[in-house]
Formats: structure tokens, C-alpha cells, sequence
């Protein structure tokens, strides 16, 4: 028995320890699966998403106000006061006599029908509000999805950036071991200073520290994008993707009118004008007549009792015309507040449209700075690359010395830290580009985009 007992204890260990290493898998994410998950787990982004639900029911809402509406009441009498009728008296010199009369019932049960015929644009108005709302807001979701995939892309390159900052910080502690390797093996053949030699040393010495900022800076920007994407962050993953681009030429002219007819902020103060306008208009149906059909039956007695000739029943059915003389000019004024609101509206659509073609224009300035600075970057890595084996070939031979490497080697690591920062930049620049047309990249149009032959890639160091 105790032996079984140490077997289910040992079976449920080896479970749990299995179960917890599954939890555990590294996950592997490009930048479409973290897209995929940032719009499916971003607490935010899925907040925004339930908003068109409660959207929907204010339609059905709106809808319902088109349909007759059937109640019931019931009332049970605890308690009453009978009327009292007074008769002279039929005996001469006799006071008069009095006689209590029960007009009502103690139970009474009903039913009241009603159906809406004229409400003077009321309910239509109501209707087509409710379903610009909805407008609105899924146009509020889609807002949100595009800054959603910008901030992924955002954070999704700023982790591989981070990713090749740690690979230029490890080259450039290499390159620092193999110059006093080099400094060493000349030291002990008397080619070299002692001085040199521990300059060497004391330069490996001060870049390790540099290279362990970088892996942690690495660590925040996966934990950064494990939170935007929804995930544990203890789960940990691993970042697939290399930073390389093809350079585009973006049509100005174009790309405005595509931002003017695509982004979700203007579609929805469009949404909330044509709302305006229909608040409006409910507010002149309040001047107008409504025309109604009623309808009542009732049944009541005096006793609760199911069978027997207890109950009595009668019915109504009803034209009602209700015509509004004097509203405390209440209507009016709700018309003037919805006539403002619809001139606000026009006002902040033309500022929110200037806006939008700020911002297209300044990504487009962006892309084009971005691809002249990658330009002079690439060479310049090259140049600092030639600069730096022209050094250590002199040094070898003895004609500069020590410090000159070092200048070179510090050179090198600047610029491939300005080019990986440029490229960076530039896949920036192009995200910010995608979302301020209120396009998806899938989606936009090729004659937007002219893009050129060339095309540059980034692979890490080289």
C-alpha cells in the first residue's frame, strides 16, 4: 500500500515538472505572429473591441421603439374608503338615510397595448443615430488596431535594434581581446611597452561592462514587447527577423488623398456630425404631433377566485393624438445646442484634416531622411572597416601605435551603431508612414508606393 502511495506521489511529480517545462517553451516570434498576438491578447486593443457590442444593443435599442408595446398590471385593494350616498328619509321628521356604495373591485388585473403610428421623425431619427454610433465606433476599433500593429512594429524593431547593439558590443570585444592578444605576443618579444600592454588590457576591461548594459537593454525591450503582445513575461521567446528594408518613394499628392478618405479619426467625426444632425431633428419631432393606437382589457371582482361568475371583463381601444402647444421652448433649445454641435464638428474636421496632412507629409520627410542617412551610414561602416585593418596591419609593422588602434577600433563600433540606428529609424519612419494613411500594409495601394530597383539588407554585423 505504501509503495502505491509513493508511486502516485512520484507519477504526480513527474507531471507537474512536465507540465511546468511545457509552460516554459520558448516561443518564437516574427513580426506578423506578434502582430497576430498583440490584436488578439492586447487588454487594451480588446477593451476598445467590446465598445461595438454595446454599440449593437443601442441599435437593437433604437429598433425596438418601432415595435408595439404589450404591458400587464395587477392591483389587489388592502384598503378603501367607500363612497356615501345620502337619501332624504321616506318617514317624515326622520334624519336622512345613508347608504355606502363600492364603486371599484379589490382585484384588478389588465392589459395595455400600444402601437407607435406618427411620432414625427422621433424614432427614424433615433434609429439612424444609434447605427452612426456603431460607425463610429468600430472605426474607433480600427483606430485602435492601427496604433496597435504601429506600437508592435515599434517595439519588434526596437528589440532586434537592441538584438545588434549587443552583436556590435560583442565584435567590439573582440576586437579589443585580439589587440592585446596581439600587444602580448609583442610584448613578450620585446616589440611592445608594458604600457601599451595594460592600455590593451584595461580597454577589454572597460568594454565588458558596456556589452552587459547592452543584453540587459536586449532583456527590458523582449520584456517591453511581451507586454504589449499580452503575454507572460516569464514566458521567454525568442526574436526571429533581420532588419532589412527596400526603399520606397512614396507619392505626396497620393498619399494625402488616401489619408483624407482612410483615417479612422476623420471617418468618425463624419459619424458624429451625421449623429448631430439627427439629434436635431429629434429635437424639431418634439414640436411635432404624435398619433398612437391604445388598446386596454380588464378584468376584475371583489373576490380572488378562479372559478365561478366571479370576474368581470371589459375592453378600450383607443386613437390617441397628442399635439404639443407649449414645451417651455425646451425644443429649441436642444435644436440651437445640436446646430452647434454640427458647426464644432465641421470646424474640428477641418483642423483634424490639416493635421492629418501634417503628419503624412512629415513621415514622407522622415522616410527620405531616414534613406539619406543610411546611405552615409553603410559607407561609413565600410570606410571605419578599411580604416581599422590599414590600423592594426601599421601597428603590426610598427608605424602608429597603440592609441591609434583603439581610435579606429572606437570608430568602427560608432559606426555600426549609427547604422544600425539608422536602419532602425527607417523601419520606423515607414510604420509611422503605414499608419498615418489609416491603412493596412496589406492594403495600400502600389501607385502610392514607387518603390526602387535597389534593394539593401541588414543582416547583424558584418
Amino acid at each position: 500500500m505504501r509503495r502505491t502511495c509513493y508511486f502516485c506521489l512520484l507519477m504526480t511529480l513527474l507531471f507537474v515538472l512536465s507540465g511546468r517545462s511545457f509552460s516554459q517553451d520558448k516561443v518564437v516570434l516574427t513580426l506578423e505572429k506578434s502582430i497576430e498576438l498583440a490584436l488578439s491578447q492586447n487588454p487594451y486593443h480588446l477593451a476598445t473591441e467590446e465598445r461595438v457590442d454595446a454599440a449593437r444593443q443601442q441599435v437593437r435599442e433604437a429598433v425596438a421603439g418601432f415595435f408595439p408595446s404589450l404591458n400587464s398590471s395587477g392591483l389587489a385593494t388592502l384598503d378603501e374608503k367607500l363612497f356615501e350616498l345620502e337619501f332624504p328619509s321616506l318617514i317624515p321628521g326622520m334624519p336622512p338615510e345613508k347608504v355606502k356604495v363600492d364603486f371599484t373591485r379589490d382585484y384588478q388585473f389588465s392589459l395595455n397595448l400600444s402601437v407607435p403610428l406618427y411620432t414625427g421623425g422621433r424614432l427614424s431619427a433615433g434609429y439612424r443615430s444609434a447605427k452612426y454610433n456603431l460607425k463610429s465606433t468600430e472605426e474607433s476599433v480600427r483606430q485602435s488596431e492601427q496604433l496597435t500593429v504601429f506600437n508592435t512594429k515599434a517595439a519588434f524593431y526596437g528589440s532586434l535594434l537592441a538584438r545588434e547593439f549587443v552583436r556590435v558590443a560583442e565584435q567590439a570585444v573582440k576586437d579589443a581581446e585580439d589587440l592585446y592578444k596581439n600587444v602580448k605576443s609583442q610584448y613578450e618579444v620585446g616589440l611592445a611597452s608594458r604600457f601599451d600592454l595594460l592600455r590593451s588590457e584595461v580597454r577589454v576591461v572597460n568594454l565588458r561592462p558596456q556589452l552587459i548594459q547592452a543584453k540587459n537593454n536586449f532583456e527590458v525591450m523582449k520584456l517591453n514587447l511581451k507586454t504589449l503582445l499580452g503575454m507572460d513575461i516569464a514566458i521567454p521567446i525568442e526574436i526571429e527577423g533581420n532588419l532589412s528594408y527596400e526603399p520606397i518613394e512614396p507619392d505626396m499628392e497620393k498619399s494625402l488623398g488616401a489619408a483624407l478618405l482612410n483615417r479612422p479619426e476623420i471617418i468618425q467625426l463624419e459619424y458624429q456630425k451625421r449623429i448631430a444632425e439627427e439629434m436635431w431633428k429629434m429635437a424639431r419631432a418634439e414640436r411635432l404631433p404624435t398619433l398612437a393606437v391604445s388598446g386596454t382589457f380588464n378584468f376584475w371582482a371583489d373576490r380572488l377566485k378562479i372559478t365561478g361568475d366571479t370576474w368581470q371583463d371589459y375592453y378600450t381601444v383607443n386613437l390617441v393624438l397628442s399635439v404639443p402647444i407649449f414645451n417651455g421652448f425646451g425644443p429649441s433649445a436642444r435644436q440651437a445646442q445640436a446646430k452647434s454641435a454640427v458647426k464644432e464638428i465641421e470646424l474640428m474636421l477641418k483642423g483634424l484634416k490639416d493635421a492629418v496632412k501634417l503628419e503624412v507629409s512629415q513621415a514622407i520627410l522622415k522616410i527620405e531622411e531616414a534613406k539619406e542617412s543610411l546611405r552615409s551610414q553603410e559607407k561609413n561602416v565600410e570606410q571605419a572597416e578599411e580604416s581599422l585593418r590599414i590600423a592594426n596591419l601599421n601597428f603590426t609593422e610598427g608605424m602608429i601605435t597603440l592609441l591609434d588602434v583603439s581610435a579606429a577600433q572606437t570608430a568602427l563600433t560608432q559606426a555600426r551603431v549609427n547604422y544600425s540606428q539608422a536602419v532602425y529609424d527607417f523601419f520606423l519612419a515607414v510604420a509611422d508612414f503605414e499608419r498615418s494613411l489609416g491603412i493596412k500594409t496589406g492594403d495600400i495601394n502600389p501607385d502610392i508606393l514607387m518603390k526602387q530597383k535597389q534593394m539593401t539588407s541588414y543582416g547583424g554585423i558584418r
